[in-house]
């Protein structure tokens, strides 16, 4: 009975909530697990035998078996929405989810390139063959616009808007948002369409990003690009798409932007979760005065 719901709540999240097809994956493969837990270890089919204490063996479970804190949260949140859903049809009439507590959750800072070695980023992409032209106009849109690399590689010339110097960006839960593409994104996305686009796409098709088969790019197609071009750029953090996009909304809190003002650009629908790049602008701040403030650090009498 279990499984049949989740099938039922897969449909649930891809109409009703439109999540991405990679959310709900990560939504379903992580149900699967408790159910299979549940059906293992209590012979549970029911949903409304469920209980907070199995929910929690759950957890405790996931915890001997060493998943991060990020893993564990993201598993608890997939199982309260799963309940959360179970009630709101009527399936059970109680959430046993409420209640059962998230491991405090790991701050891990994210990685942010300087302006400089933006520049020799970009840099190493420079080049007049069509996949050059792809890589540079890809790399100006990740950095210059904060795109999320799945809302890059789904981006169609349908939502370019070039001459008035914004993009229609569909993101997460196909809401759309309105970003500005800057004269550098557009100068690199005009030279790709006009010479690098046009070589590459042998047939018709609304995509803008393709490879060399003139198909749709890849997410781990444009990661291998992107690990080249960072070992050509001689940058030694480990740098990913995302990389690209926490260091446009980094640069434009260092440079007094609004929080609220860089959280539309990225699409974020919590305020909480842009906060993130107050603590690097932050700890970026305290560096560079105890680099260089003469009163930074105590002297030895």
């Amino acid at each position: 009975m279990l499984l049949g719901l989740l099938k039922e709540y897969e449909y649930y999240l891809k109409i009703t909530k439109g999540l991405s097809h990679n959310s709900i994956v990560s939504y379903v493969t992580d149900l699967k697990e408790y159910i299979d837990f549940l059906e293992k270890n209590y012979e549970i089919k029911d949903p409304e035998k469920i209980t907070k204490q199995e929910i929690r063996n759950f957890i405790a479970r996931l915890k001997r078996k060493q998943n991060t804190q990020s893993s564990i949260s993201r598993k608890i949140s997939a199982i309260r929405s799963f309940h959360k859903y179970l009630l709101l049809e009527k399936i059970v009439s109680t959430n046993e989810s409420i209640g059962v507590s998230s491991p405090k959750k790991e701050q891990h800072l994210p990685v942010i390139l300087s302006v400089e070695e933006v520049e020799l980023l970009m840099n190493a992409a420079l080049g007049e063959k069509p996949l050059e032209l792809r890589n540079r106009a890809m790399l100006e849109l990740l950095y210059g616009s904060g795109l999320r690399i799945t809302e890059l590689i789904e981006l169609r010339l349908s939502d370019l808007h070039l001459n008035m110097g914004f993009l229609n960006i569909v993101g997460k839960g196909n809401k759309e948002r309105i970003v500005p593409i800057g004269e550098e994104g557009q100068y690199r996305l005009k030279r790709y369409l006009d010479r690098g686009r046009a070589m590459l796409k042998k047939v018709p098709g609304d995509i803008v990003f393709v490879n060399h088969h003139g198909e749709t790019i890849s997410r781990v197609g444009f990661y291998k690009t992107l690990k080249s071009l960072v070992e050509k750029a001689g940058i030694t953090k480990t740098v990913s798409p995302h990389t690209l996009r926490h260091s446009f909304a980094s640069h434009l809190l260092e440079n007094g932007v609004d929080l609220r003002m860089v959280q539309e650009l990225l699409g974020h629908e919590d305020i909480s979760t842009t906060q993130i790049y107050t603590h690097i602008t932050k700890k970026q701040l305290k560096s560079v005065y105890e680099e260089f403030h003469p009163r930074a650090n105590m002297k030895e009498e």
